[in-house]
């Protein structure tokens, strides 16, 4: 029983009670599909941190309680205030004053009451079923989670506008009936290389034949040979690891015949730093004999080291005329000038992108505004023959001067943004990054309306790569805009440094690894700015390099970069920071002489006072 301060103890039971309701109903009432922001998150918490004061107070007033020995008078006083401000400062948060909280609490308790008896009503209905269809219903229902590994290796959808490649389809199919492929799709930007290695994963022969072992990876959020192999056992549902290689090579080894399509892979393959590791790993794939091996590249040239299936796919050209006229109207609907969609399809050289984002704009402005917006523009681009490359720029320009893109102010600075982030945003992400941008979602309708953007299969918001190319070349983001998801991005990060370990940090877990590649983007566009953003760039690098070891077993490539950076810096706690880290990663980061590193680090905490970090 509790002897004293009864009244102080029954007060503070009764703000908590009102707190976790405030909670529950900021959750259920929510715009982000459940998901709280970071802030709000954090001081969820503080405010467990208060609870467990709270829990020391009231165990305190007990009798015959070992903590009351350890606490004199003072000091249960000083623990009460501690808790009061704590609950006062968790009351201000989330904006309870007196009883307006009461009505939401009663009508949720009112609610509960009402769910409570439609579950009774069900599980009464329920135990009239026979065992068998209540075993068949619990199996339903448990399907999804007990598969959950495998969730990310969702095939994309078959392709629904589809002309012109007969031909090549063809040839892929007969190459797969003459035994196991390994198939180059090559060709440039635009060409509609996915579309035809959509298409083959979807053919009626291929599914009959690979059933459930057809994995389709994405190759353009990975940079190094070992986020790739990593990132194909993730479609696999291999248990996480420094390096997969040897796991994923085991996997098709020992399993039946698969089907493997690594898509944009020229993201890897171009640059020279990893293109000997790229095509080590395709000799590696192409050694398993039963598994079949098909990536999509833009260019003409095959990859080294890799015996491709003979005779070679062609390279992808235009569409012929009568399948570019399919394309165009499937997208923009008849009622057309035939002689107008000719002139524009020469525009577009029969390039599939450029017809899909000319048919869009003409589907809504007509064929004669979109001729006329050319002319304004360059009139020259078609008599001086401009190449494949310009004829998708001059595409993209066009799209980008819509009524319906200009008619949504920010719609063009939300593109310019997703054009640096390869992994896409969800809403969740539009709305709690708090972008200074009017009507985010409308901007992101816009976007999608005129194929500029696109939802892929988990519904984040991406850019093509040809569009994302054209637009860091010609319409890098505002730094106002980077700025706002900076700070999302370091919160998310802090988030996880100060709850690492905990069940609060699951979630947060999830929504780092999904932004893994958007994250390095921008702390690489931070380690480019001027004070303090350059310092909180760093201090996120170490964050994030510790998210890496943990949770993959990988480096963050960004740490390299961080030591040039340094003697332009005056700030020795960050510096002290560092170091420690690099000494704390000295078997990644070779030290060549570790005592002089560490009288370094010494003779910064001169500078400052800060015992957790000495």
């Amino acid at each position: 029983t509790v002897s004293k301060h009864k009244d102080d103890c029954v007060q503070l039971l009764e703000q908590i009670h009102k707190l976790l309701n405030a909670i529950m109903i900021l959750h259920i009432k929510s715009d982000a599909c459940g998901e709280m922001p970071i802030e709000v998150l954090d001081r969820v918490g503080k405010f467990t941190e208060i609870l467990h004061k709270i829990y020391t107070f009231v165990e305190a007033q007990q009798k015959g309680n070992r903590l009351k020995s350890f606490f004199r008078q003072g000091e249960i006083s000083t623990l009460l205030k501690d808790c009061q401000a704590g609950l006062q400062q968790s009351f201000e948060f989330f904006q309870i004053e007196g009883t307006k909280a009461l009505p939401d609490i009663g009508e949720m308790k009112r609610d509960a009451q009402k769910r409570h008896q439609e579950v009774l009503g069900m599980i009464e209905s329920l135990s009239e079923a026979t065992a068998s269809d209540r075993a068949s219903t619990i199996s339903g229902h448990y399907s999804w989670s007990s598969n959950s590994s495998n969730s990310i290796s969702m095939l994309p959808s078959e392709p629904k506008i589809f002309h012109g490649r007969e031909s090549e389809l063809s040839d892929i199919l007969h190459l797969f009936n003459a035994g196991i492929p390994r198939i180059a799709i090559l060709g440039a930007g635009g060409m509609g290389k996915t579309s035809l290695a959509r298409a083959v994963l979807h053919h009626p022969d291929i599914t009959a034949r690979y059933v459930q072992n057809r994995f389709f990876v994405t190759c353009n959020s990975a940079t190094t040979k070992v986020e790739l192999v990593n990132l194909i056992g993730s479609h696999l549902g291999l248990k996480l690891g420094k390096d997969l290689t040897q796991e994923v090579l085991q996997h098709f080894s020992n399993n039946p015949p698969s089907l493997l399509v690594l898509d944009e892979l020229e993201t890897l393959w171009e640059p020279a730093s990893s293109r000997a590791n790229i095509e080590e790993l395709l000799s590696l794939l192409t050694g398993v004999e039963h598994l079949a091996l098909m990536i999509t590249m833009r260019g003409a040239e095959h990859p080294a080291k890799v015996q491709w299936t003979r005779p070679f796919l062609k390279v992808l050209q235009p569409l012929d005329q009568e399948a570019a006229q399919h394309a165009f109207v499937d997208v923009a609907d008849n009622g057309h000038s035939l002689e107008e969609v000719d002139q524009i399809l020469s525009l577009a050289d029969n390039m599939p992108l450029a017809i899909s984002l000319l048919a869009h704009l003409a589907d809504t402005e007509g064929c004669s505004n979109v001729l006329s917006h050319w002319n304004k523009e360059k009139t020259s681009v078609i008599s001086e023959g401009l190449d494949k490359r310009s004829n998708l720029d001059m595409s993209i320009s066009l799209s980008l001067t819509s009524p319906r893109i200009q008619s949504i102010p920010h719609s063009q600075e939300l593109l310019s943004l997703l054009a640096m982030l390869p992994d896409g945003l969800t809403d969740i992400d539009l709305i709690q990054c708090k972008l200074p941008l009017e009507n985010v979602l409308k901007c992101k309708a816009a976007l999608k309306s005129t194929a500029l953007a696109y939802s892929d299969e988990h519904k984040r918001l991406k850019v093509l790569m040809p569009i994302r190319e054209y637009l860091q070349q010609h319409q890098p983001p505002g730094d106002h805009l980077v700025q706002s998801l900076f700070k999302y991005f370091q919160e998310m990060l802090e988030f996880y440094i100060d709850y690492m370990g905990t069940q609060s940090s699951s979630s947060t877990i999830l929504r780092i690894k999904l932004n893994l590649t958007n994250i390095q983007n921008v702390l690489q566009w931070g380690l480019k700015q001027k004070q303090p953003i350059i310092s909180n760039s760093i201090y996120c690098v170490c964050h994030l390099q510790w998210f890496s070891e943990v949770n993959l077993q990988v480096q963050t490539p960004l740490m390299g970069q961080i030591q040039n950076l340094l003697p332009q810096l005056n700030d020795h706690q960050l510096k002290a920071y560092f170091l420690i880290e690099s000494i704390r990663l000295w078997q990644y980061y070779p030290i060549s002489d570790p005592e002089a590193l560490v009288s370094q680090v010494v003779e910064l905490f001169k500078n400052f006072n800060d015992p957790d970090l000495k």
